[in-house]
């Protein structure tokens, strides 16, 4: 049991009864639910291009573009997470509840900005980009299975409630 502001509220996993209606009454949850589909779409797409030009040393410009549309989207599911974050507990960001899911995500922001930054300035060669931005997708990869084990849980959590 926590006690906030005076108020016992039962957590009985990963949302008390009260974060759960804010979670599903905000808009930032529609948003999310179509953002990160959208994204791992881009990344799979892009992954594929990526490999392409480190394996045939072709389609780099194609690759560095779906890099950088994979980056704008990864910024954009961050602005609007930490909206939704602060809609359902309170804060922008490192609610307890998703605090690590949030540690992951700064390096994973970390690496794909490192890669638009060594793009726009030549500080790797293109496989070096290539590489790089495999990295940034390793790191992504890691902070989706994040999240996805939360969604899980959500749903047991949800799913454990209405029985």
């Amino acid at each position: 049991m926590q006690v906030l502001g005076g108020q016992h509220k039962i957590r009985t996993g990963l949302y008390t009864d009260a974060q759960r209606k804010r979670r599903d009454s905000s808009p930032w949850t529609l948003v999310q639910a179509i953002l990160a589909p959208l994204q791992f779409l881009v990344f799979l797409v892009s992954l594929g291009l990526v490999l392409r030009t480190l394996l045939t040393g072709e389609g780099a410009e194609l690759a560095n573009a779906s890099v950088i549309l994979k980056t704008m989207l990864l910024y954009t599911i961050m602005v609007t997470g930490s909206l939704w974050e602060r809609d359902v507990f309170g804060k922008y960001l490192f609610a307890p509840a998703f605090f690590w899911e949030d540690v992951v995500s700064f390096g994973v922001i970390a690496l794909h900005t490192a890669y638009l930054i060594c793009l726009l300035k030549g500080w790797l060669t293109e496989r070096g980009l290539m590489w790089l931005a495999l990295v940034a997708y390793a790191a992504y990869v890691t902070n989706a299975a994040q999240f996805l084990l939360k969604l899980r849980a959500a749903r047991l959590q949800s799913a454990g409630a209405a029985s």
